[in-house]
């Protein structure tokens, strides 16, 4: 049986992307080759501190997928089943990559069926080369001088450069060599 009547579908694929990675982009990507519309919804959040300001990473995730035409971004604040009715969305994208990632993705999914019945969260499972990716483990490597060029895309590394010191490794005690 083939559907003919197809629904104009929006999808939103909500984060804090502080900043956003290539597994965020990958997510992005394949949602939307699903959907007719994704919204990546940058998450102002007041009880995280991070990295840079919601119009930093609004403006780096807006230059990273900039060129997949079914894509916009915007930030938002306060619930997201608050934000998804004023898109008229009624999908949630969110990417997996590991088990412990669903256990949390779950209890949220639940938590917004519970407060918008009528919205469904849609699960992607990120390629297994972004499996280990977070935006805190890019930091973090960043920081102590690690190469993040095949983790994050180039616009990302000038703002982290601009805005994060680089520590290189460093030998904090010496001891004694074996004999």
């Amino acid at each position: 049986m083939r559907f003919t009547n197809k629904k104009h579908i929006c999808a939103v694929y909500p984060g804090s992307f502080d900043p956003i990675t290539n597994g965020h982009i990958c997510i992005a990507q394949r949602a939307a080759e699903i959907f007719e519309e994704v919204i990546v919804a940058v998450l102002t959040n007041a009880q995280k501190n991070p990295t840079f300001s919601v119009e930093e990473r609004q403006q780096m995730t807006e230059e990273s997928l900039a060129d997949i035409r079914n894509v916009q971004v915007c930030a938002f604040s306060g619930l997201l089943v608050n934000f998804m009715k004023s898109q008229g969305s009624k999908v949630i994208i969110r990417g997996l990559r590991a088990m412990s990632d669903f256990e949390y993705e779950f209890q949220m999914a639940l938590m917004n069926r519970q407060l918008a019945p009528d919205v469904e969260t849609f699960f992607i499972v990120t390629d297994a080369q972004y499996s280990y990716l977070s935006s805190s483990a890019v930091k973090n490597v960043f920081q102590f001088g690690g190469d993040i060029s095949n983790m994050v895309p180039e616009c990302v590394m000038k703002r982290m450069r601009g805005r994060m010191p680089e520590y290189p490794n460093q030998i904090i005690s010496h001891t004694k060599p074996f004999e």
